[in-house]
């Protein structure tokens, strides 16, 4: 009996999401759980396991698939392992596609939750048919998958293409989780925009704005994008900053490996021309001559609810 399905399977801090995909990349069937539910590993397996093993049933059993994909944060794929994932309860390093494949019986092969992204836009999304482009999620992190010559680029340790942590200002914002000053996802990612939007409401306390009708704790990036619509000019002016940081950082990565798109993906993208204009005007800038105008900047087609499964599910094709 040939293969006919995969399935794909995404870690996130909060939930993990999974589902059965046919070869033409529709999800038949999916379901939830909350990650980080029970203390330890084998009671998260457990978990989903009881969703999980009754889809596999459904469709056939272990025979009718050609494998199980993950997307998970710091994911090794060489090894199949996840290690020291900062949002996980699990420390340490845990062996992953072993556990999977001694559970469910199906061959599983695990990567960075960001790579399963991009591998998913080149097999479904927008992206499909190129070979050479970068995907960056911009959530509550900053996120990338890096293509190359039709490759996802792994580096020697399974952990290349971290460009949310690459500095973009020196010695500036702290990022929490990592300790480093100044890098990408500090500033181009939700959490970063409302530090922007706090930073700038401080710095000019005599400036009207519609933010200041808000707690600190109120805002959000969506709240500041709503003021942004409205017209309010420190709102504004916090896109206009965030749009600069991200299109520098773009030019940088076209340079280092030429992609033919760059597709941006996650909710600051609902914020549109407010943060696009900004960013491509940002990267033309900063690019040499013989990159200008080369580059298109995407957004992703594949439905963001969906989006992880499918990535996970095309590790196995």
């Amino acid at each position: 009996m040939k293969a006919k399905y995969a399935i794909g399977i995404d870690v996130g801090g909060t939930n993990t999401k999974f589902g059965v995909v046919n070869r033409n990349g529709e999800i038949l069937i999916q379901d939830r759980i909350k990650t980080n539910e029970k203390e330890n590993v084998e009671g998260f397996i457990e978990v989903l396991a009881e969703k999980l093993q009754p889809m596999i049933d459904q469709f056939g059993g272990p025979e009718a698939f050609v494998g199980i994909g993950m997307g998970a944060p710091n994911a090794n794929y060489y090894q199949g392992t996840i290690e020291y994932a900062a949002n996980l309860k699990w420390k340490g390093i845990i062996p992953m596609a072993d556990i999977m494949e001694e559970k469910f019986k199906i061959p599983t092969k695990l990567t960075n939750d960001a790579n399963a992204a991009a591998v998913g836009e080149m097999q479904y999304g927008v992206a499909k048919g190129m070979k050479n482009f970068i995907t960056i999620t911009l959530g509550t992190g900053v996120g990338s998958g890096i293509i190359i010559d039709g490759n996802i680029v792994l580096g020697f340790n399974g952990f290349a293409g971290e460009l949310g942590h690459v500095i973009v200002r020196n010695g500036g914002r702290l990022h929490k989780g990592t300790g480093l000053k100044g890098a990408l996802e500090s500033y181009a990612s939700a959490t970063g925009v409302r530090d922007t939007a706090i930073e700038l409401l401080q710095s000019n306390p005599d400036i009207p704005s519609l933010l200041r009708s808000f707690t600190i704790d109120e805002l959000t990036s969506e709240t500041v994008f709503k003021c942004a619509e409205q017209g309010d000019k420190l709102a504004n002016e916090v896109f206009e900053f965030t749009g600069k940081i991200l299109g520098e950082a773009l030019a940088t990565f076209v340079l280092f490996s030429a992609p033919e798109a760059i597709v941006l993906f996650g909710g600051l993208t609902k914020a549109g021309d407010l943060i696009m204009k900004p960013t491509r005007q940002a990267m033309e800038e900063n690019l040499l001559q013989v990159f200008k105008n080369q580059v298109k900047i995407l957004y992703s087609t594949l439905n963001e609810a969906d989006a992880a499964i499918l990535g996970a599910s095309a590790l196995v094709w």
